[in-house]
């Protein structure tokens, strides 16, 4: 049985939400949404390899890999015209890249709620985000089962 915990990557960036008013706490959503890292290009040329992510009104895909030391690198695309969605990607990216399969597993499906972001995006943007970390869990979950 996997212990939820929030790696420090993730609760370092729900401080950052955290310490914020609720006012500017959109804002750095969207500060978040221009640092969404370009995907590799093997990916770019390839987009059947990612998932799309129903959740999610605007058309996001996601993609996990899992190396042999069980590190997880996270790739995600989200279209510019979709910035908080396109945070929520780049929270995910950030706050999951380099942590071993166990970490990314032990991730608390409530995590997007933890933001303190509930009153400033639609419950449809939670629940978007909520599918990104599902489903990251889910690829990262058969990548890694034996």
């Amino acid at each position: 049985m996997t212990v939820l915990h929030t790696p420090d990557t993730l609760a370092e960036i729900r401080e950052e939400f955290l310490e914020l008013e609720e006012h500017e706490r959109l804002q750095l959503l969207l500060e978040f949404s221009r640092e969404l890292p370009p995907v590799p290009d093997d990916y770019a040329a390839n987009p059947d390899q990612y998932e799309r992510v129903a959740e999610c009104q605007s058309p996001v895909f996601i993609a996990a890999e899992v190396a042999d030391d069980r590190t997880v690198v996270l790739h995600a695309t989200a279209p510019e015209e979709a910035p908080t969605t396109r945070g929520f990607a780049s929270i995910l990216v950030q706050g999951i890249n380099g942590l071993s399969a166990e970490e990314v597993l032990a991730i608390p499906s409530d995590y997007p709620q933890s933001l303190g972001i509930t009153r400033a995006v639609s419950p449809l943007r939670i629940a978007g985000m909520t599918g990104m970390l599902v489903r990251t869990q889910r690829q990262v979950r058969a990548l890694t089962a034996v």
